[in-house]
C-alpha cells in the first residue's frame, strides 16, 4: 500500500503556484484496509476516504470504462492490482496526470512536465472523448494558465461537439465550469476556445447574438476588463451579458440555472448600461429614473457594481463613477418616512419623495432644482 499526491496539487507546485488542497491516490489497498487504518469512507461512486487527522481525500487507484453516453456513463473499478499508471491514464490532461510520492519523487508517465514547460494542454489518451466536461475544463485551464491547446486535443474537442456529446451535460455542471472560468485572469480565452471548437453555441446558444464582430470582440474585452477590475462573479457574468437582448439574458440564465444575483445584475446591465454610460452628462430627471429603475434605494451595493459593469469600457469612468456615487448618496439621504408623515395619499407621497430626491440630485450636481 502506497499513497501519492496527484493532479492539480502537483501541477501547481511545479508551476510555483500556491496549493490549498491536495488529493491522494492509494495503490495496493482495499476499502477494508483503509477503514482499519481509521480513514472515513465518503465516496458514493467509487472508494474515497478522508484521512483521520488531516481530513484530506484519499482515493483508491481505479480504472474506468465508458458504458453509456454523457459524463455519467462510466463504470469504475478500484482494486489493489490497479497501478498508479493506470489510474493516471484516466485523467484528462497530461499536466494533471503527474504524481509525487512521499519521498518527493515524481511519477510522470505521460509527459506532463514537458507540457508544463512548453505551456501545452494535451490529452492523456483517446479516452478524453468519453467525458464532455473535459471540453469545458480545457477551456477553463486555457483561461487560467494561458497555455496553448495541442492541435490533436483541439481536434478531439471539435469532434465531441459535432457528435453531440455536449448535449449530455447538465446545466449545473456547465455553470460550475463556466463560472469558474469567468473568475480566471483572462476569461476571454475560455470563451474563445469554446466558440472555436463549437461547444459554446451548444451550451449557451443565446450568446450567438454576439458571435459576429465587432460585438464578440467587445464582449471578450468586457469580460477581461471585469477580471482586471477584480469584479465578483455576478459582475463578470453581467459583463458577458451586457450586449445581449434582455430576453436572451433571461433565457440563458434559465438554461444554465444561473444564481439569482448573477441573473438580476446581468438583466440590469443589458437594460441600462447605455444610459449609465451616458451618466456623465445626464440631468437630474434622467438620473432619478435610473435610480428608480435599478432599485438603487434597496440595493445600493448592487447599483454600485452595476455602474462599474456599465462603465468598464468608458475612458472617463473614474469621474463618471464618482458622479453616480455622489448622486446616489444624495438621493438616498432623503428621508422618505419623514415626508410620508407630512402629506397624505399614496400618489402624493410618491411624488413628494420623488421631488425631494430630484432636488437632492440637482444640488449634488450643482444644478438649479426644477420648479414645477
Amino acid at each position: 500500500m502506497k499513497s501519492y499526491v496527484v493532479g492539480g496539487a502537483v501541477r501547481d507546485e511545479l508551476l510555483g503556484l500556491p496549493v490549498s488542497d491536495r488529493d491522494y491516490v492509494v495503490v495496493g489497498a482495499t476499502p477494508e484496509a483503509m477503514v482499519s487504518l481509521g480513514y472515513k469512507p465518503v465516496g458514493r461512486d467509487f472508494p474515497v476516504f478522508l484521512h483521520p487527522e488531516t481530513h484530506e481525500e484519499y482515493a483508491l487507484a481505479r480504472t474506468e470504462r465508458k458504458t453509456a453516453r454523457g459524463y455519467h456513463g462510466f463504470e469504475f473499478r478500484a482494486a489493489p492490482d490497479v497501478t498508479l499508471e493506470q489510474d493516471l491514464a484516466r485523467r484528462d490532461l497530461t499536466i494533471n496526470a503527474i504524481a509525487r510520492d512521499d519521498d518527493g519523487e515524481l511519477v510522470d508517465p505521460y509527459g506532463g512536465q514537458a507540457d508544463l514547460e512548453a505551456g501545452i494542454l494535451r490529452h492523456v489518451s483517446p479516452a478524453f472523448v468519453e467525458d464532455p466536461v473535459r471540453i469545458l475544463r480545457v477551456a477553463r485551464f486555457a483561461a487560467r494558465f494561458g497555455f496553448e491547446i495541442a492541435a490533436e486535443t483541439f481536434a478531439l474537442m471539435q469532434s465531441m461537439a459535432q457528435a453531440g456529446e455536449v448535449d449530455a451535460l447538465v446545466p449545473e455542471r456547465v455553470w460550475q465550469e463556466v463560472s469558474r472560468g469567468l473568475l480566471e485572469t483572462h476569461p476571454s480565452r475560455m470563451l474563445d476556445v469554446l466558440r472555436a471548437c463549437g461547444a459554446l453555441e451548444l451550451v449557451a446558444p443565446e450568446l450567438t447574438a454576439v458571435f459576429e464582430e465587432p460585438a464578440w470582440g467587445e464582449t471578450l474585452a468586457l469580460v477581461d476588463a471585469a477580471a482586471s477590475a477584480e469584479l465578483p462573479l455576478d459582475g463578470r457574468w453581467a459583463a458577458l451579458n451586457r450586449l445581449l437582448d434582455p430576453y436572451a439574458v433571461e433565457a440563458l440564465a434559465q438554461r444554465l440555472k444561473v444564481p439569482t444575483a448573477c441573473r438580476d445584475l446581468a438583466l440590469l446591465a443589458a437594460r441600462h448600461a447605455n444610459m449609465l454610460a451616458d451618466a456623465a452628462h445626464a440631468d437630474a430627471d434622467t438620473l432619478l429614473e435610473l435610480l428608480n429603475a435599478t432599485d438603487a434605494w434597496r440595493k445600493p451595493e448592487r447599483f454600485a457594481l452595476l455602474c462599474r459593469v456599465a462603465l468598464l469600457d468608458e475612458p472617463d469612468r473614474t469621474r463618471t463613477l464618482a458622479r453616480l456615487a455622489r448622486v446616489q448618496r444624495a438621493a438616498a439621504a432623503v428621508d422618505a418616512g419623514a415626508i410620508a408623515r407630512t402629506v397624505q395619499g399614496g400618489d402624493v407621497i410618491r411624488e413628494a419623495v420623488a421631488e425631494a430626491r430630484r432636488t437632492a440630485i440637482a444640488v449634488a450636481l450643482n444644478e438649479t432644482p426644477r420648479r414645477d
